[in-house]
């Protein structure tokens, strides 16, 4: 896979997943610590000029570095919950394809330390450059579980103990009236049409996040955002209390 930008080649050398690097002439500090990162790990980036690397990055902004990236590693559904760290926290993606928005799901992901990301084998946006940009490097952090079938996963979930909360923007349920503090799997919908009514229907519960101005939603990825820093905050407060 080819990801572009300096910080998600940077966190793509973090992980440990680049096998080749590429950069244009740029002296700065960022290009400076990535090359120094670069150089620890035993990477010798190659030389090129700007045109190649935008080829590469088919016409995406590079900031004069490209790498060659290896495929993230397979976790199944059993994975992300097995290694959970507290209480599971997943986050479940029904047909996300803007990768833009993939992207920026990944970034408040990692930012609030989910567990890992179920996403659909088909109708789903690629993992590609574009979502590791749109991630700031976060991508090459989060784990992801891809299976065949989301109803299917949403069923091995439960099974394995962990409560599904579906968002849909009719539901009456408050999302912040939500308690996310046992093992949960919040259940995104694709932009525009939401959950699939297969996939609502093996959810536990559904909520919603109220709309106070005069636009009736939010983008999904500030929807996945609001409601994840709220199960953090809940598990923060009820963890304080606890000690």
């Amino acid at each position: 896979m080819i990801v572009y930008g300096i910080n998600p080649v940077l966190e793509a050398l973090r992980a440990g997943r680049v096998k080749a690097l590429r950069i244009a002439r740029r002296d700065d500090e960022r290009m400076r610590e990535l090359l120094a990162f670069a150089s620890t790990h035993g990477i010798a980036p190659e030389r090129v000029t700007n045109d190649v690397l935008t080829r590469q990055a088919k016409g995406g902004v590079h900031q004069g570095v490209v790498a060659d990236v290896d495929d993230a590693s397979d976790y199944s559904v059993e994975d992300l919950v097995r290694g959970a760290r507290a209480e599971a926290l997943i986050l479940v993606l029904d047909g996300i394809e803007d990768p833009h928005n993939l992207g920026a799901i990944l970034r408040s992901a990692d930012a609030t330390g989910v567990d890992g990301v179920i996403v659909q084998a088909r109708r789903s946006a690629a993992r590609s450059g574009v979502a590791a940009k749109a991630s700031a490097g976060a991508m090459a952090h989060v784990k992801i579980a891809e299976v065949v079938n989301i109803a299917r996963a949403l069923e091995e979930l439960k099974d394995l103990g962990v409560w599904t909360v579906g968002l849909a923007g009719e539901a009456s349920l408050p999302y912040d009236d939500v308690d996310f503090c046992s093992p949960t799997a919040i259940v995104l919908g694709a932009e525009g049409p939401g959950l699939r009514r297969l996939v609502r229907d093996k959810c536990d519960l559904m909520a919603s996040i109220p709309m106070h101005g005069h636009v009736g939603s939010i983008n999904v990825s500030v929807a996945a955002g609001v409601v994840l820093f709220e199960a953090v905050r809940q598990r923060r407060r009820a963890k304080s209390a606890a000690e």
